[in-house]
């Protein structure tokens, strides 16, 4: 277990989605706007002036319509290649103010810093409201920090910086007065807590544990017994005794998964080769991005399973390769091979993907004496060539098959995407 003289921050953009669209539409500032998932099913981001008209995170659009239509809420479909593009400004700049091993990139807009060393030639408050108007002032992204003594405190304090107004963005638990902090910790629900589920919260409360307070005070051994490991760690690092360290580099991926649900209902095998086609592309992005390779990949299909007039069929096969592989060729047709044994005529697919599994690191990896060392050479060289294609051009200009092709029939709906702001076509034009 850690010293829990740690310290520790978790940097959080507020309504991620929307602020990331809001930067190059400030139209929208001040409005009420919903982001939806794929093919514009649920709000997945929300700004607060729709959250206090009363839209939750993941309801159906159809079930919102109303409201949408009376308070003219903007819906805007999810723009995948914005987002990251914007995260990865996020995470570069929070690299700035600590060493590479004192940084985890949680997820694509939260991130936490490990500033313990800095703590003595620092005033950490100021340090982390000087981080937030950088990013404010560079990439134009309101965010929250929060400050602790371990993750699970300074995701908790982040919390509290999003909520209370008094805080301005900025929460030290360090710094909080004892009687302050526990009159924080008594007005939030047990269930804010990192880790603690829906099922959790239902035990915890037939015990009579409702607040975040009340799991702060209870012994962490006794809850470890009554519960696990896991909950015995969430009450000392809510005690401020630090048990998680800072993750600098991600696990290894055991799989990828490329899948999406189809805008249609397709029954062609020749459409489901193009959207298999481009997810195992996407696939391969991915798994070269790890400098991984796959043992085996797994092809499936899926009808849609709400229909009720119609049976559910979804099946899949898998298939191993000799040689573990990177090569986008391989891949594909080992796909289409597979798609050819699942595919069923007249059924009205709604969903197909790929999984790529058995991932071995490409450096450790080593061939076997019978390997074919001119042909891997070959596919590298191959895979390079596309690489720096894609990069200058986008991935749209060369790719295997017709799958990146406009308005195809499995597209996703996407009836309310904005435009890409960081590729050339997408470019903002300034008119007099």
């Amino acid at each position: 277990m850690n010293s829990p003289e740690r310290i520790y921050a978790l940097i959080d953009i507020n309504n991620c989605y929307v602020s990331c669209e809001r930067v190059f539409n400030p139209s929208l500032n001040h409005r009420p706007v919903i982001v939806l998932s794929n093919n514009d099913g649920c709000a997945v981001a929300r700004s607060n002036e729709a959250k206090a008209l009363g839209i939750k995170m993941g309801v159906p659009l159809f079930q919102v319509q109303d409201i949408v239509r009376q308070h003219q809420v903007v819906v805007l479909s999810s723009n995948y290649a914005l987002y990251a593009e914007m995260s990865n400004r996020f995470h570069s700049i929070l690299a700035g103010y600590v060493a590479p091993h004192e940084q985890e990139i949680y997820s694509i807009d939260e991130c936490f810093l490990d500033l313990t060393s800095y703590a003595q030639h620092f005033d950490l408050t100021r340090y982390a409201r000087e981080m937030k108007q950088r990013i404010w002032d560079w990439i134009g992204l309101p965010v929250s920090i929060g400050i602790g003594r371990s993750k699970t405190e300074a995701k908790l304090a982040n919390h509290l910086a999003k909520k209370w107004p008094g805080f301005a963005g900025v929460c030290n638990v360090l710094e909080l007065d004892y009687l302050d902090q526990e009159t924080l910790y008594a007005g939030i629900e047990v269930g804010e807590v990192w880790g603690v589920g829906r099922k959790l919260v239902k035990k915890l409360n037939q015990m009579g544990i409702h607040s975040v307070l009340d799991l702060a005070m209870q012994d962490a051994h006794r809850m470890g017994s009554l519960f696990s490991v896991l909950m015995q760690r969430t009450v000392l690092e809510l005690q401020g005794i630090s048990c998680l360290q800072l993750e600098d580099a991600p696990a290894p991926k055991q799989q990828i998964v490329a899948s999406r649900s189809f805008g249609e209902r397709i029954t062609e095998l020749d459409d489901l080769k193009e959207a298999m086609g481009k997810y195992v592309q996407d696939a391969v992005m991915r798994l070269r991005a790890d400098a991984s390779l796959c043992g085996c990949i797994i092809a499936f299909v899926q009808s849609n399973p709400f229909d009720q007039n119609t049976a559910y069929y979804s099946k899949s096969l898998a298939f191993e390769f000799p040689e573990p592989t990177d090569c986008v060729l391989d891949l594909i047709h080992a796909a289409m091979q597979l798609l050819q044994g699942i595919y069923k005529p007249e059924v009205k697919y709604k969903k197909c993907g790929v999984i790529l599994t058995g991932l071995v690191s490409k450096t450790r990896y080593v061939p076997d004496l019978l390997t074919d060392h001119r042909q891997r050479e070959s596919n590298e060289q191959l895979m390079q060539a596309l690489e720096a294609v894609q990069a200058r051009y986008g991935k749209t200009k060369l790719a295997v098959g017709s799958c990146y092709l406009p308005q195809r029939k499995w597209s996703m709906n996407r009836t309310h995407l904005t435009q890409n702001y960081f590729s050339w076509q997408g470019l903002l034009k300034i008119t007099h």
